[in-house]
């Protein structure tokens, strides 16, 4: 087992309270020990970050092009090793390891190489000024810089460590900031790694820190530091909502990517098969550990029965089992703190009234692990528990509706707004629909993520946007520079 520790100001240091363990949520067993930062060890981190921001802001657009790219580079090179940690643990299946959890990492680091070389001012139309008493007349220029925030915290979640945190790295170093990186506790393990890779390819001291605890104690002094001026969160609204109101004592600029829980709107001319395709992502992607899935489904009476027997007869086709197995569909959930939470709400449905079309506790073939198979509630309505609150687990609602003003009533009837969809063949009424949803992205006809596109919430789920060029607003501040013509 490898020794991992603190990386602060480039100096490999033991966490201050000793280290706990790693558990695999597939197995049960201990993949590692991480060690264990106190508030103290946050704040030496904040500290290390703020020293190291004057000649990292200083630093050419060309320099920060270059390392972005040697570290895509690096982490290709390293994804034998890397994906094998990663899935253990995270408990992410084999398709899901091999096609995200390093690719698109890797990809997003290649997006922000290219993005540290664009030129995001604003150029500003010259004004005429009059001459007053603060100054003479003339004609005035100016321009619109975007400067870097300073130190940002880049706080991330357990489903996609690696990935999700190169999404807050990447246009943050992109733009000339300096970062403490803090991944979930389940999971930190890789982003350690990760830590000492941005090391090896010639990140300067201090650039980019790591710390990791099991307890929310070293996050929330990074939260309180004012070494640190950017919080970038992406996690529970529950969290989120304790950084927003202890980051206003500091002014801190937040980034927060939060709860979800996906409406997904199924029209009466819908296609059927798109519509289960897309909803079965619930269940066959990272067993549902994702903010961004249609968790409700919202359908019209007319084929309402059509689409629950398509789920149901679906959903014994997803192979519950161990990840690495080549034809495994859904693997575990990351805790058993997390299943037990999921076969709550479950019960919780069950206890409403929903119909439990699809049973997935205990599923068959697990004998060990954290395992929630496919789960199909139906006959459901806005009122029950399991249909507002965010599951983050392989379950489905289906909520039947009469007409469009419903559909867009119940799916809007929520405290989150992240990602929503509808399905339907009129494409000129489902964009009119789109436009009515309160989300911050909706998706017509698909699944499917377009990364260019500014990613955030509506309401509860969360504040700000990043994705594409705006992961590059995201991390600055603005900043007019005015002149006499």
């Amino acid at each position: 087992m490898k020794e991992y520790k603190l990386i602060i100001g480039g100096e490999r240091v033991a966490g201050s309270g000793g280290t706990y363990e790693v558990i695999n949520p597939a197995t049960e067993e201990v993949v590692g020990e991480a060690p264990e930062a106190s508030s103290a060890d946050a704040h030496a981190a904040a500290q290390a970050a703020r020293d190291a921001a004057p000649a990292w802001r200083r630093t050419s657009p060309e320099n920060r092009a270059n390392l972005l790219m040697a570290l895509a580079v690096e982490i290709k090179k390293r994804s034998d090793d890397l994906l094998p940690l990663i899935m253990a643990e995270t408990g992410a299946t084999l398709k899901v390891g091999t096609a995200l959890q390093i690719p698109q990492a890797v990809s997003r680091f290649e997006r922000y190489a290219r993005g540290a070389l664009l030129d995001i001012s604003i150029s500003l139309p010259p004004s005429i000024m009059p001459t007053t008493p603060l100054a003479a007349g003339g004609v005035i220029g100016g321009v619109g810089l975007r400067q870097p925030v300073g130190v940002v915290a880049c706080i991330s979640p357990y489903n996609f460590p690696l990935v999700n945190m190169a999404g807050k790295v990447g246009p943050a170093l992109a733009t000339g900031n300096t970062v403490v990186m803090k991944p979930a506790p389940q999971d930190p393990l890789a982003i350690i790694e990760f830590a000492e890779i941005c090391e090896a390819v010639g990140f300067p001291a201090g650039v980019v820190n790591v710390i990791t605890s099991s307890t929310p104690d070293s996050g929330a002094a990074l939260v309180d530091s004012k070494n640190i001026d950017m919080i970038s969160f992406t996690g529970s609204t529950e969290v989120g909502v304790k950084i927003f109101a202890a980051g206003g004592k500091t002014m801190k600029r937040l980034l927060l990517e939060l709860g979800g829980k996906g409406a997904a709107i199924v029209r009466q001319d819908a296609d059927l098969a798109k519509a289960i395709a897309g909803l079965m992502s619930v269940w066959g992607f990272h067993s549902g550990q994702i903010c961004t899935a249609p968790t409700r489904a919202i359908v019209h009476r007319s084929v309402y029965e059509a689409l629950v027997a398509g789920l149901a007869s679906a959903a014994p086709q997803l192979k519950v089992g161990p990840p690495d197995m080549a034809d495994t569909v859904v693997g575990p959930v990351i805790s058993g703190a997390q299943r037990d939470r999921i076969e709550q709400r479950i019960a919780s449905g069950i206890e409403a009234g929903a119909d439990l079309v699809v049973d997935g506790r205990s599923p068959e073939g697990v004998d060990k692990g954290f395992y929630v198979g496919p789960t199909l509630l139906a006959n459901c309505n806005n009122q029950m528990e399991v249909v507002r609150e965010e599951i983050f687990g392989p379950v489905i609602v289906v909520v039947p509706y009469d007409d469009d003003d419903e559909a867009i009533a119940i799916a809007n009837d929520s405290d989150y707004g992240l990602y929503d969809y509808v399905f339907s063949e009129d494409t000129a009424a489902a964009y009119a629909m789109a436009q009515q949803l309160e989300a911050g992205h909706v998706g017509i006809n698909t699944a499917q993520r377009n990364h260019e596109a500014p990613f955030g919430g509506f309401k509860m789920s969360g504040v700000g946007r990043d994705g594409g060029d705006f992961g590059l607003y995201a991390y600055t501040e603005m900043q007019s520079i005015v002149w006499p013509g």
